[in-house]
């Protein structure tokens, strides 16, 4: 059982703890003070308090900081420290804290569903129709008539639905997985998409369980794209992450179009690594390979004819941008 003083001292600290929170007799969690835990992820909160030997510690999992429950106060609220250490040294604790061993925590990885519950954009009127006017498969992609609403049902990520709108849902497979999707308008709208991830550690990738590493796998801007590049995936904004990727030949595969900035600076980045990049030809106007199969340009034979590296991909990508 916990010494009386030191619940009463994670209690009087507890109001300067974010998310904190009575996990058991004995353990409490909250978000680390001394690294600030997650700048990204608010919810995160992966510091401890924790009883070993009749002694209460502190442990973060996120920087690794460790420390007896007194030296923790000293970090957090130093009056309170004081206190605290008055209150101990009555009860007759004196000295520096005993070193215990580290406990070993067991943490259950969180359950997701593993499934879109949602009709497929093949089975709905308006996504169907939105779908194949720009030739794509709609019994790849779902429709959700209350998206923000569907989102919530598999991860708060909505303050409030009071605002709905329809939505294109395109799932995310990572090894068999249902690790997130992204919402893809259908109209204007000032986002175009919205990616909910179930789970945080994978790769924000469309695609990636159904390319063969053993061939070259092309890496496109969008899914829809994707869909159309036979072993190809897609990354899922700007933090898109293609470790998973590592030991294939991969070929980038950027959108046509030589006056974007943030483009222009990819594609380079891309030749300065020395990776296999697609410059496209003067004579191709459309801006991504969607529009180009749209206008009945062969894509595949255009991007094996069109894949560069080293000082030929310089040249290509020279002669492109003064297009």
């Amino acid at each position: 059982m916990m010494d009386l003083i030191d619940s009463k001292y994670i209690g009087l600290v507890s109001a300067r703890l974010q998310k904190f929170k009575r996990v058991k007799a004995g353990l409490y969690n909250f978000r680390c003070p001394i690294c600030g835990d997650s700048q990204r992820y608010k919810n995160k909160a992966r510091g401890y308090l924790y009883e070993m030997k009749s002694n209460t510690n502190f442990k973060c999992h996120n920087c690794g900081a460790s420390m007896s429950l007194s030296n923790f106060l000293k970090k957090v609220d130093t009056t309170l420290q004081k206190k605290y250490a008055i209150e101990k040294f009555k009860e007759g604790f004196t000295g520096k804290s005993f070193p215990v061993n580290e406990p070993e925590f067991v943490f259950t990885e969180p359950a997701f569903k593993t499934s879109i519950i949602l009709p497929l954009c093949s089975e709905v009127e308006v996504g169907r129709t939105y779908l194949e006017k720009r030739g794509l498969d709609a019994s790849k992609f779902y429709f959700a008539e209350k998206f923000k609403t569907f989102a919530n049902s598999y991860k708060e990520t909505f303050a409030s639905t009071a605002s709905e709108e329809s939505r294109i849902v395109i799932p995310l497979f990572y090894n068999r997985n249902l690790i997130g999707f992204q919402g893809r308008c259908i109209g204007p709208n000032k986002v175009k998409y919205i990616t909910v991830m179930l789970d945080d550690k994978a790769p924000k990738i469309y695609g990636f369980d159904t390319i063969d590493k053993k061939l070259p796998v092309y890496v496109v801007e969008g899914p829809f794209d994707s869909s159309l590049l036979n072993n190809s995936v897609a990354l899922c904004g700007a933090d898109g992450d293609i470790r998973c990727l590592e030991g294939s030949d991969l070929v980038f595969v950027y959108d046509n179009e030589p006056r974007n900035r943030e483009i222009v600076g990819r594609i380079g980045k891309c030749i300065e690594r020395n990776e296999r990049v697609v410059i496209w030809p003067k004579g191709i106007k459309e801006k991504d390979i969607n529009d180009m199969m749209l206008s009945g340009i062969n894509v595949r034979d255009v991007v094996e004819s069109h894949t560069y590296s080293g000082l030929e991909a310089k040249v290509k990508f020279t002669e492109w941008k003064k297009v």
